[in-house]
């Protein structure tokens, strides 16, 4: 069974940056593709950036964010870590919420819920002054 453990998550100002990290226990996660997803209090889960398997990274559409954090976030892997993040910039209110990771094999990227298999426990992100 894949579990993901999700790091990263604190409170942080305005303007303020956090990086997420998913740490893979006993698979390696070049091979899967990668979601992060947020839920607000009293909001559904929602998606907000993709990443494809290793393989297919130089493909368009490889890598996908949801408007509202397009230019202030961006998702990368480190495969010798067996570790993808989520760094986010220019933090806003708006970004608060529980960020989950999760995995799908497969190819593509998708920042629709229900195209993954996998799910990390998620980790608590406040912005707030």
């Amino acid at each position: 069974q894949l579990q993901l453990v999700e790091s990263g998550g604190g409170l942080v100002q305005p303007g303020g940056s956090l990086r997420l990290s998913c740490v893979a226990s006993e698979f390696t996660l070049d091979s899967y593709g990668i979601g992060w997803f947020r839920q607000a209090p009293g909001k559904e889960r929602e998606g907000v950036s993709c990443i494809t398997p290793t393989e297919q990274i130089t493909l368009p559409g490889s890598i996908l964010y949801e408007p509202s954090v397009k230019g202030r976030f961006n998702i990368s892997r480190d495969n010798s870590k067996n570790t993808v993040y989520l760094q986010r910039n220019s933090l806003k209110p708006e970004d608060t919420g529980v960020y989950y990771c999760a995995a799908r094999q497969g190819y593509g990227c998708y920042v629709l819920a229900v195209m993954y298999d996998y799910w990390g426990q998620g980790t608590q992100v406040t912005v707030s002054s």
